[in-house]
């Protein structure tokens, strides 16, 4: 049986400015809303950090809307 282990990555956490990450916010040409878009460099010297700053940023907001939806945040939603 293996045995789990919960931990954080890493000590620091990586913010925007650490990175070679941009951000813009645009509107949804479909429904009109607004919506952030990050963009990393391939070139940057810090494209490890980049994608784990995105990454985050993304895990970040699926828990937010499945708290929403399920009341819980690590629950996906059931899907019909």
């Amino acid at each position: 049986m293996a045995k789990v282990v919960v931990k954080k990555f890493g000590s620091a956490k990586v913010g925007v400015r650490d990175t070679a990450v941009t951000q813009k916010r645009v509107r949804d040409a479909g429904t009109g809303q607004f919506l952030t878009v990050r963009t990393i460099d391939a070139q940057s010297k810090t494209l490890g950090k980049d994608l784990s700053y995105v990454f985050s940023k993304n895990v970040a907001k699926a828990r937010r809307e499945n708290k929403a939806v399920t009341g819980v945040l690590d629950r996906a939603p059931i899907e019909d």
